[in-house]
């Protein structure tokens, strides 16, 4: 941030003004501690004092935007005269101040309007652009030994994983049509770079929660991602990930999976090699955008990394919340969608009915 091109000392001159607020470090502090409060301290205190600067005057917040190294789960507890009140986390993304600014997290809230997922990290910081076409042009030329595979390791005890499912379709697959490599700490991540390398398809579902960071190693590998939820990339990750994902990727519905009637190998063998290819090359090509360039290296104006794809994105949305507050944007109002809807508005721009509805039960 310090070396972005465009900064300024003068608020009263800045379009946007970042909290250098470390959310992820503060609330990793106490997770696992009993005492809610102990959790808010830190993140109540911020943004108590924010709100009564000058610079919070002018918008109520609107033009600030933060940056949080984790998900959102884990500033997303419920307010404390509710039942999630001494559950996981801390309320920081629940508090009204924070919510007047744009958060970029690593994977955001469905029902939050001003959370936006940015990039997991991972393994290439390039320094310019020259090293990611070389990069590239390696990925391009990869032979690619597996029509699919899987890197992960089982969840036996969550009852929606449809990994369980994943491995065992791998398993009983054709010789080399798919690849499985159980994840665990013996596991190198070049181990897991080399496979995706190898592979046409990379399956990419849910863990923990709906995103991975599995899912931009398997970009940066030129392996084209198979999705079993819209949740797990297409909602996140809006400003670095085409809203034609289609283009670039594959969606199985889960719960196709979970009735046992799909199957992965016919469904991936079933698209044709030419279309194989050309969403691998549109996977390549998002590599610039979803890669953070090494921090240490000068500007190169050919070369728009993450951080700068998600700096423009703050910019624009703030642009357009300030038209918003003064009568003049004729679209539909960020401040009237339900936040029930927030996904659909970021990524369609409107409320209408579509297939994605039956993922969230409508």
């Amino acid at each position: 941030m310090k070396q972005y091109k465009c900064l300024t000392n003068d608020s009263s001159k800045a379009n946007v003004i970042f909290v250098p607020y470390y959310s992820g470090l503060d609330v990793s502090r106490h997770l696992w501690n009993s005492n809610a409060t102990l959790r808010d301290e830190t993140s109540v205190n911020l943004v108590k004092y924010i709100s009564q600067k000058p610079e919070w005057e002018r918008f109520g917040g609107k033009d600030h935007f933060l940056i949080a190294g984790r998900m959102t789960w884990d500033f997303s507890r419920g307010s404390d005269n509710t039942s999630q009140g001494n559950g996981w986390g801390n309320r920081f993304l629940q508090l009204p101040e924070t919510k007047n600014m744009t958060s970029l997290l690593l994977e955001s809230s469905p029902t939050s309007k001003s959370e936006i997922g940015i990039p997991y990290p991972t393994y290439f910081h390039p320094s310019s652009g020259n090293e990611v076409e070389k990069w590239q042009e390696k990925i391009r030329n990869k032979t690619r030994e597996f029509v699919f595979s899987f890197a992960g390791a089982p969840r036996p005890n969550m009852k929606e994983s449809i990994r369980n499912v994943l491995i065992d379709q791998c398993l009983a697959s054709k010789p080399h049509n798919c690849k499985f490599l159980h994840v665990h700490s013996g596991v190198s991540p070049e181990n897991i770079m080399d496979l995706f390398q190898k592979s046409d398809f990379c399956l990419q579902p849910p863990g923990d929660s709906f995103t991975r960071k599995s899912t931009f190693d398997t970009i940066l590998a030129g392996c084209i991602p198979v999705f079993f939820h819209p949740g797990s990339a297409y909602l996140h990750y809006t400003w670095h990930l085409p809203r034609d994902y289609a283009s670039y990727s594959v969606l199985i519905p889960i719960y196709e999976l979970q009735q046992g009637n799909v199957s992965i190998e016919k469904t991936l063998l079933a698209i044709p090699k030419q279309k194989v290819m050309a969403m691998r090359e549109e996977v390549i090509k998002l590599i610039p955008k979803v890669v953070y360039a090494n921090p240490n290296s000068k500007v190169d104006d050919n070369f728009e990394d993450a951080f700068e794809v998600a700096v423009k994105g703050v910019l624009s949305r703030v642009e357009r919340l300030k038209r918003e507050l003064d009568g003049g944007e004729n679209a539909t109002s960020e401040s009237a969608v339900p936040d029930l809807f927030a996904w659909k508005y970021k990524f369609f721009g409107n409320l209408e009915n579509h297939d994605f509805d039956k993922y969230f039960g409508y």
